[in-house]
């Protein structure tokens, strides 16, 4: 019987995807939102394509604001495209 692959969907591109594809967003407890390559930091996730179209389609439509239920502000979306840049796909 084969494997189940966890499949979980694009905040950007709206795309079901394998997890392990995706980049994971999350918002710790203590209310700091970054990106999580390895998919273990606690906290609510959220899940985008591993390019920068994909975070400013997300941007675009609030899509994490709604999944984390509050405001981003400026500096995190500056922080998160930056991080997508200097952490590519290959550096996972």
């Amino acid at each position: 019987m084969p494997k189940k692959i966890p499949m979980r969907q694009c905040v950007g591109c709206r795309e079901m995807k394998e997890k392990k594809s995706l980049i994971r967003v999350v918002k710790s407890p203590e209310g700091v939102v970054s990106l999580d390559f390895k998919g273990k930091l606690p906290g609510r996730g959220a899940y985008v394509c591993p390019n920068g179209e994909c975070l400013k389609r997300a941007r675009k439509s609030r899509a994490l604001e709604r999944a984390f239920s509050s405001q981003l502000p400026p500096e995190v979306w500056e922080e998160l495209e930056n991080q997508m840049r200097e952490v590519g796909p290959d550096d996972q």
